[in-house]
């Protein structure tokens, strides 16, 4: 089940492949390269096509109205939660979403946003009641050396949130989805668990917890996108038309963690 360090070192190197950056740098370093060699009419071609490559790029990962669109149909996967529902369940399960180690600058380690939004909803579940525990996943997904682990950076939240010390379960060996899970599954056993994990994140992890046995709902904590997939499209303006560095962002999310289900379900885990 486990990475070796150096493959999990090789994975976290082959999802900058994903990255609409690293597409348009690997085609800006060939438009130098052509552009500082002796002018032909074969490197002229060349240089043209790379030129309008690198705009299209740019101009395609940058757009809010695609950007958002993608999102939106992984989004879209999972409606809201009801809090009418009367179930209950055996645990609240919460995947992490990266922490921030300390350094000559920050004076103690600090969860992501995302980290901090998801523990936010765990523990207004818990205090809800929907179940009796809250289990927290997330190892120390550093490369090289070693960092704080995420879920025990996740229990200090939890508690300071008036969740009880005693009724949290920590998983801190995992460093990806597919470790989140099956370490999850380790813990609990096949249980019913309320599964809490970005929007977007969550159609992949609910196809893993269900493949490990688990009785997973999911419970969308945090939307990218704000409507269903093309509605934006309908109502869209000369604003959303225009190139912005919070859009490729969105599209960079969406686009790794679609190639992230389709390699899991290349590989067997899905």
């Amino acid at each position: 089940m486990e990475l070796t360090p150096f493959w999990f070192g090789v994975y976290k190197l082959v999802k900058y492949a994903v990255y609409p950056l690293t597409w348009l740098f690997v085609l800006l370093v060939l438009l130098t390269a052509l552009l500082l060699a002796p002018s032909s009419p074969a490197r002229l071609r060349w240089t043209r096509l790379l030129a309008i490559g690198s705009l299209c790029v740019l101009y395609l990962a940058a757009n809010p109205l695609i950007a958002n669109t993608l999102m939106a149909l992984l989004e879209s996967r999972f409606p809201a939660f009801d809090h009418s529902v009367t179930q209950h369940y055996d645990a609240i399960v919460v995947l992490g979403g990266g922490v921030r180690s300390a350094g000559s600058l920050r004076p103690a380690p600090e969860l992501s946003a995302q980290s901090t939004e998801r523990t936010l909803c765990g523990a207004d579940l818990y205090r809800q009641g929907f179940a009796p525990r809250l289990l927290l996943s997330g190892g120390d997904a550093r490369v090289f050396g070693e960092g704080p682990k995420e879920a025990e950076e996740m229990k200090r939240l939890a508690v300071r949130l008036g969740v009880p010390d005693k009724e949290i379960m920590l998983e801190d060996r995992s460093r990806t989805t597919y470790e989140n899970l099956v370490e999850t599954r380790r813990l609990l056993g096949p249980k019913s668990v309320l599964l809490v994990t970005s929007a977007m994140h969550l159609p992949r992890a609910v196809a893993l917890a269900r493949k490990q046995g688990l009785e997973a709902v999911p419970f969308p904590c945090g939307y990218h996108a704000t409507n269903l997939p093309w509605d934006d499209w309908r109502q869209a303006n000369l604003f959303d038309l225009l190139p912005d560095v919070s859009a490729l962002r969105r599209s960079t999310e969406a686009l790794s963690e679609m190639v992230g289900i389709l390699v899991y379900r290349l590989t067997g885990k899905l």
